[in-house]
């Protein structure tokens, strides 16, 4: 990169820090770190919601799926805004209502203090993978931008670089600094995408229908190979024929993440949980100042949501057209074998000083914005949750906002080094799974959802379940998320029942929950 674009990037991480900082000083207490004393606006929080959706998944891996396949991934969008209504109609009031700083403290209250400390233990757990996952893509470009490649040790080093930048200005700012900043950085990702879109429209010199037309009869990736190449005579092994502007896929089948089943059910379900177990999405809404606002900002969020993926999707297909037209670059680059740095690369090499330093800014954004809010997140359900009720009990209570104050910040500081090493494990962990980065992100965070899920359900509208069958509900949803996982269902099933069995990352949720209602529902209410 040159002078100017490093420039550019060290103005936009100073800005970040002295934004947290100058927070730091409007938090008088653990409530205000957390929830902002549940007084800010609704469009601010709609806003940060959307920016914690969109993530370094989106930023780096919609290019992906979008070079790869097609758009129907944008269908689970859709199936969002499901999931998101459902949750703001039937959970948020009593969430809200609650007034506790985590969603966990409902749990607590309605079934007791275990059930509290598991359910809160779960989504730690859970954040590792899920946040780390997250670190871990936007560390791919990264690497890619400032060393070059992504070799694993490369990855490694941005993992820690970014990692240390958002932690410091997490600590200092909390929840109210985090809102402000998160709004800023979907701003940057939303004009950085646009602005991406019209450099590689204008290199491409085709008219709008001879881009269609291309995109209408091109080839898609083939999900069941693991090893792609570029022939010598132009055409690609490992890919088959396909309209990559197909946006509808109505066959059902629960082997493919994104038809229709998958995504209005399947997905709605998984966001259903996620809006409601996960503490880095719900903790948004409980700073708002009514549980009305809490809802629409809620929804509002994922609606736009919709045309933010649409634009790094077709970026995607944009980069496709761009390197069958030049199959040699496309070819020398590795892009048709491994997509996952595919717009990276392009900002690295084809956009030009100054512009790329912005492009960077917006990876930055995208990455940073997903990656502060678990951090938060993590801290408030540690502290509250687990932190300070044990120091109580123990004797040793933590009184005074200063020292709860003191404490919270050390606890943010520990998480953000805690996630910042289970982001260097996901990165091993994508390469042996050979999903794309969109699945893998969002797949694994299954494996905390599908028994929080059960859990919350029970909680809210049955009047059973007791801490016994909630610590059990939260380990058979792990254990069946872990049994559909390909590496185990595959060789599983063709042991058993003499034929391979597959089920797409979306319905894990579902069943896993399913399965976890049950379990949670035999315990009777003490």
């Amino acid at each position: 990169m040159s002078a100017i674009d490093w420039i550019i990037v060290a103005a936009f991480l100073l800005a970040l820090i002295i934004i947290g900082f100058v927070f730091s000083r409007r938090n008088r207490n653990i409530e205000d770190y957390f929830v902002a004393g549940r007084s800010m606006p609704t469009w601010l929080v709609a806003l940060a919601a959307t920016g914690t959706s969109i993530s370094a998944g989106t930023f780096v891996g919609s290019p992906e799926l979008g070079f790869n396949t097609n758009i129907t991934f944008i269908m689970s969008c859709v199936g969002a805004v499901i999931g998101g209504i459902f949750v703001a109609a039937l959970v948020l009031p009593k969430l809200y209502n609650a007034r506790t700083i985590t969603i966990y403290g409902y749990i607590g209250d309605r079934f007791g203090e275990p059930s509290k400390r598991a359910t809160s233990v779960m989504f730690l757990l859970g954040q590792l993978f899920t946040s780390g996952s997250r670190l871990f893509i936007a560390a791919i470009a990264v690497s890619v931008i400032t060393f070059g490649g992504i070799d694993f040790r490369f990855i490694m080093y941005s993992i820690i670089i970014l990692g240390i930048i958002s932690t410091v200005y997490t600590m200092a700012g909390g929840i109210k600094g985090l809102l402000y900043i998160d709004a800023l950085q979907i701003l940057l990702v939303v004009g950085t995408g646009l602005a991406a879109l019209g450099i590689i429209f204008s290199s491409l010199g085709l008219d709008l229908s001879e881009i269609i037309e291309r995109l209408r009869g091109g080839m898609v990736k083939l999900p069941a190979q693991d090893a792609y190449s570029m022939a010598s005579d132009g055409t690609f092994s490992g890919w088959g024929s396909g309209n990559k502007l197909q946006l509808i896929d109505p066959r059902f089948d629960i082997t493919k993440p994104y038809n229709l089943a998958g995504a209005l059910i399947a997905y709605a379900i998984f966001k259903f949980a996620q809006f409601s177990t996960d503490h880095e999405f719900v903790q948004r809404q409980l700073t708002c100042k009514s549980v009305k606002n809490a809802g629409v900002s809620l929804v509002y969020s994922q609606l736009m949501s919709i045309p933010i993926v649409f634009v790094f999707l077709a970026i995607g297909l944009l980069l496709y057209v761009k390197f069958t037209i030049d199959p040699a670059s496309g070819a020398a680059s590795g892009f048709f074998s491994d997509a996952r740095d595919v717009f990276p690369q392009y900002i690295k090499n084809c956009i030009p000083v100054g512009v790329r330093g912005l492009m960077i800014v917006g990876l930055l954004a995208a990455a940073l914005s997903s990656f502060n809010s678990a951090i938060n997140a993590m801290a408030s359900s540690f502290v509250t949750d687990l932190y300070l009720p044990i120091r109580k009990e123990r004797g040793r209570e933590v009184k005074g906002d200063a020292s709860q104050m003191s404490s919270s910040k050390k606890m943010a500081a520990l998480m953000g080094a805690i996630l910042t090493g289970f982001a260097i494990v996901t990165a091993a962990m994508q390469q042996a799974s050979g999903l794309n980065l969109v699945d893998f992100a969002t797949g694994v965070m299954c494996f905390s959802y599908a028994g929080m899920l059960g859990v919350f359900v029970v909680a809210l509208y049955t009047k059973r379940g007791n801490n016994a069958s909630v610590i059990a509900a939260l380990v058979a949803g792990l254990l069946v998320v872990l049994l559909l996982q390909p590496y185990i269902l595959t060789p599983l099933s063709t042991a058993l029942l003499g034929h391979a069995l597959f089920i797409a990352w979306p319905w894990w949720c579902p069943i896993g929950g399913a399965v976890s209602i049950l379990v949670c529902l035999a315990g009777r209410r003490k």
